[in-house]
């Protein structure tokens, strides 16, 4: 029989039940409710007795002050998709695989930051306090002014926060802290939302840039209820494929900038180094280009990134064809192969197919639709798209090549790594010194293209 003020919490969703049972009725996770006691302070709702009501103090739109000054950490790729350096008041959770590099990452933040003249505190509840300095030592950071410590206990860290005037302070992590406000232990759905809560609170009320480290699940969301995420101002996923060397920094949501930019880093000895030009490390080396390779041109929120599109299209062994696909949505996968089929003629039925996008980043918007087709009809037909070739657009279902966003800004990067020409939609075409614009309207006239190495024709 449950306690008095005890609920049932979901450690998947964060749902609550009046009694236990074996599967969440929210989610329908097995054996994750777990017996939570709730408790407030006395008073917490109520006002005291005698007290005057208080009500709320409207204000307009319209303001008098200028609003503060970005905080300006001095990593370039952090501070960019921050939107231009980090706002004081705010609150960042960053959230990434295990050994992906966050604690590496935010480590560097607070000595760039630090050397700038910012007062910076890195409170970590992972590790001892020689441990940082043991990694700070080999990462040639010993001599930033930060300030340390080691402790999970909420109440501790918020009182040695109160008393110190700091700019920007780094939580590691906050599934880790416990407040003895609840009974739950640490990493549980209302410790998790406790703590969050309150040190958004206290970097709103005292502007101090606050950055959360949070555990993500196998299913890659981050560890504990949703509404962490609706609290903070921007989330960061720092993103990374084990055997490559390349991190991505991405902002999934940010009060304070745009939501689909991207910061590079390249993971050595030394820590994480910042990548200038992305497009020349995802590309690789050059050399002659194999059939089913095709150079991609896309854009990452303010940034051109060209990478490359590899497909391999051979026989099935077995009676079910196989689709596999790295750094790409699997469903877009199966809607061009479909499209392929019924609009150009080409047979994948009995064949497996095979798409990776080189380097481990991970290629999200629809331009690159044009692209992935591109590297499957060369790979089916063994016919090679030219070096100097770069290739994006949208296709939709009925076969037609839709124009894509931004399309000058594909095409100046281009022509910056050597690239000549384009397959490109013929709508929306814009000018660019340096390239020769092989315009599609219809799927089937890339294939045609493709097929009849169609590449010393006039663009259309």
């Amino acid at each position: 029989m449950a306690r008095d003020g005890a609920v049932f919490i979901c450690q998947a969703c964060g749902a609550t039940a009046a009694k236990w049972t074996g599967q969440c009725p929210a989610c329908s996770a097995w054996n994750s409710l777990v017996e939570e006691v709730t408790s407030r302070p006395p008073g917490a709702l109520a006002p005291a007795r005698g007290a005057k009501p208080r009500g709320l103090a409207f204000e307009g739109l319209a303001s008098e002050t200028a609003a503060p000054a970005r905080l300006i950490t001095g990593l370039d790729e952090f501070d960019r998709v921050c939107g231009g350096g980090v706002a004081p008041g705010s609150a960042l959770l960053i959230a990434g695989d295990p050994g992906v590099g966050k604690s590496t990452l935010l480590l560097q933040v607070c000595a760039a930051a630090a050397q700038r003249g910012a007062a910076c505190a890195y409170v970590s509840g992972e590790e001892a306090v020689d441990q940082i300095r043991g990694r700070a030592a080999r990462m040639g950071l010993s001599a930033a002014p930060v300030r340390l410590a080691a402790e999970t206990s909420l109440r501790d860290i918020v009182d040695g926060l109160k008393r110190e005037p700091l700019d920007l302070v780094v939580i590691d992590s906050v599934q880790t802290l416990w407040s003895d406000m609840h009974e739950a232990g640490p990493g549980s759905v209302t410790q998790v939302r406790a703590c969050a809560g309150e040190l958004v609170r206290l970097a709103k009320r005292r502007g101090v840039a606050m950055l959360l480290v949070g555990h993500v699940t196998k299913d890659g969301q981050v560890a504990g209820p949703r509404v962490v995420e609706h609290m903070v101002d921007a989330v960061l996923s720092f993103e990374g494929e084990r055997g490559y060397p390349f991190r991505v920094l991405r902002g999934v949501k940010n009060r304070f900038g745009a939501t689909d930019e991207i910061g590079v880093f390249e993971m050595g000895d030394a820590g994480l180094r910042e990548v200038r030009n992305p497009s020349a490390l995802f590309l690789g080396e050059g050399g002659e280009r194999a059939a089913g390779s095709v150079v991609f041109a896309g854009v990452e929120g303010s940034r051109p990134v060209l990478v490359e599109f590899q497909a391999l299209v051979a026989p099935s062994a077995y009676g079910t064809p196989r689709r596999a696909v790295v750094g790409w949505d699997s469903g877009r996968l199966a809607m061009i192969l479909a499209v392929l089929e019924a609009r150009c003629g080409l047979g994948f039925g009995a064949r497996d197919v095979y798409l990776n996008v080189a380097g481990g980043l991970k290629v999200t918007e629809p331009a690159a639709d044009l692209a992935a087709a591109a590297a499957l009809v060369s790979s089916a037909t063994g016919a090679a798209l030219p070096q100097d070739c770069v290739v994006f657009g949208e296709i939709s279902l009925s076969g037609d090549v839709r124009p894509v966003s931004r399309t000058e800004m594909r095409l100046k990067e281009a022509v910056k790594l050597g690239f000549s020409r384009a397959l490109a939609p013929v709508q929306g075409a814009a000018e660019a010194a340096g390239v020769r614009q092989l315009g599609v309207a219809r799927l089937v006239d890339a294939t045609a293209r493709i097929e009849g190495q169609a590449w010393d024709e006039t663009a259309r």
